[in-house]
């Protein structure tokens, strides 16, 4: 028997169902002949015996042969059974309402629609647009518009009735990327985004992430302590203990050259910011105030607050208009501001703990804190709502996953963690490996979904993990001195960079990268 065919080295595949889903993948991709030859060639229809029959009965108006073609289909439940049933009574009941047959409508409204257990409402809204369809047009319907109608109803009950009456839609596309996607999943390096090759079982290599080094940087005259990339991936900001801060061009070859060097801080300078416009930046530092630069020009627009203030760190709100930054003062916490330097809102007081570090998530639902050295809070912008959790260790710095449902967290134990924003994950997930447990290093997301996590450490190297795994696929050796800071290009997925004590920042690549 056709049916009882197998395929597949396993014999997992029947035969007939194969067919039918090639048959209608070659329709849905436009390739309606060679779909009507398969059709003829291997005796299988791409529509169901029961559906082929149901529409030939709705195209012809012939709604008592639909009724008893629902009715005699098998494995169906009862409620499919009635909304299907109330599809096919819902058009028949507009045609006799237009064709003015009102004692046939409003008989088969009473009788036939209302045992259906479908629910009043729809009952009601149901006798509703009959009336109103009657009111606003008495004229015969057109027959075109009625034919509209029907295949629209064939539409709706191909979205409701199941398998194998009906074949959910692209089958065979679905199957096929299910497929490659468990393939993709565990590849430890998977780093592009678009289709891959279904000619041989997928797996990438490690020339997918940024591995090597193919610039190092020297033009700041102390240690580094921070990098960033704009995040349209054309510019790099980077901080530096000799008090400056510079802006680099990320170049078309992936080399950078240098923009602006920004001269207006009087002490260090650990932490910068971009607008998510990437036209501003700020930049800030333990010892210093809050100053705001205009990328375009290098010159300074504002400093907030006086010297009095100590920010230390700093975030932007979606529309690159209004700011955050916190402050390790225990009087003075988080404040708010525009660009202009107006404050708009602030969470300050006797009982705000010294804030070390905050973000805001990209989507600017909430704001995300470190204080009181081993606490995370999470505020909820809008509501107010507010979660705290607690670490055991101290906690040094953050970061937050472009898609605003994750961050991570560096503690001096020499572990990461990763938590949910939503608050669904009990217990965090954990990446070790690195060294810390002295200085502040700064962890980043990266790579095509933010699918790594990379960040430096205290003996000098970078690591790199896949976030399925604790431990690294990666260290990458260079630096001869700390490494503060990492920043993964959110453009392009192969550029890394590293800010170190030994006063250079290394741009990293792929071997894909060095030959473009």
């Amino acid at each position: 028997m056709e049916g009882s065919l197998r395929l597949g080295p396993k014999g997992l595949i029947k035969k007939h169902e194969f067919v039918r889903i090639i048959i209608q993948c070659l329709y849905s991709i436009g390739y309606g002949k060679s779909a009507s030859c398969l059709e003829l060639e291997s005796g299988i229809a791409c529509q169901s015996d029961y559906f082929q029959m149901l529409e030939s009965k709705i195209l012809s108006g012939n709604w008592n042969g639909s009724i008893d073609t629902i009715n005699g289909i098998t494995d169906l439940s009862e409620e499919t059974r009635a909304a299907a049933l109330f599809l096919v009574l819902k058009q028949s009941l507009l045609e006799y309402t237009k064709s003015g047959d009102d004692e046939l409508a409003l008989d088969i409204l009473r009788k036939e629609v209302s045992a259906l257990q479908v629910g009043r409402d729809k009952v009601h809204n149901l006798a509703h647009s009959i009336l109103f369809s009657k009111d606003m047009q008495q004229d015969k319907t057109d027959k075109i518009e009625v034919c509209e109608q029907r295949k629209k109803l064939l539409q709706e009950l191909e979205d409701l009735l199941p398998p194998p009456i009906i074949i959910p839609p692209r089958r065979l596309e679905y199957l096929v990327e299910t497929a490659v996607s468990t393939q993709i999943n565990p590849c430890m390096y998977h780093n592009f985004s678009g289709p891959v090759s279904l000619y041989a079982d997928h797996l990438c290599s490690r020339d997918q992430i940024p591995t090597e080094t193919v610039q190092i940087l020297t033009e700041h005259k102390n240690e580094v302590w921070f990098v960033q990339f704009s995040h349209n991936g054309e510019y790099l900001a980077s901080s530096s203990s000799d008090c400056t801060a510079i802006i680099w061009k990320v170049l078309e070859d992936y080399s950078l050259v240098l923009r602006h060097t920004l001269r207006s801080h009087h002490n260090p300078v650990s932490f910068v910011a971009w607008s998510p416009d990437d036209t501003k930046l700020l930049t800030c530092g333990n010892g210093e105030v809050l100053k705001l630069w205009d990328v375009e020009t290098g010159s300074c627009k504002h400093t907030f607050g006086d010297h009095g203030f100590v920010v230390s760190s700093c975030a932007w709100f979606p529309d690159s208009k209004r700011l955050v930054c916190g402050s390790s003062d225990l009087e003075k916490g988080i404040y708010m501001w525009d660009c202009d330097g107006n404050e708009l809102k602030a969470w300050r007081g006797m009982r705000m703990p010294k804030i070390l570090d905050l973000a805001v998530t990209p989507n600017g639902e909430n704001l995300i804190s470190i204080f009181s050295d081993k606490e995370i809070r999470i505020l909820n912008v809008d509501t107010n709502a507010e979660r705290v959790i607690s670490e055991d260790h101290s906690i040094t710095s953050l970061s937050i996953s472009r898609d605003s449902e994750f961050f991570i967290v560096n503690l001096n134990s020499q572990e990461i963690h990763m938590w949910d924003v939503a608050g669904k994950m009990e217990k965090p997930l954990k990446f070790m490996g690195h060294r810390q447990s002295k200085y502040v290093i700064r962890s980043c997301f990266g790579g095509v979904n933010s699918t790594f996590i990379a960040s430096g450490s205290e003996n000098s190297q970078v690591y790199i993990w896949n976030r399925r795994n604790s431990r690294p696929i990666e260290v990458l050796c260079g630096h001869s001195m700390t490494v503060n800071c990492v920043s993964w290009n959110l453009r392009r997925p192969q550029m890394l960079a590293s800010a170190s004590d030994d006063n250079t920042i290394r741009i990293w690549g792929s071997s894909v990268t060095k030959k473009s």
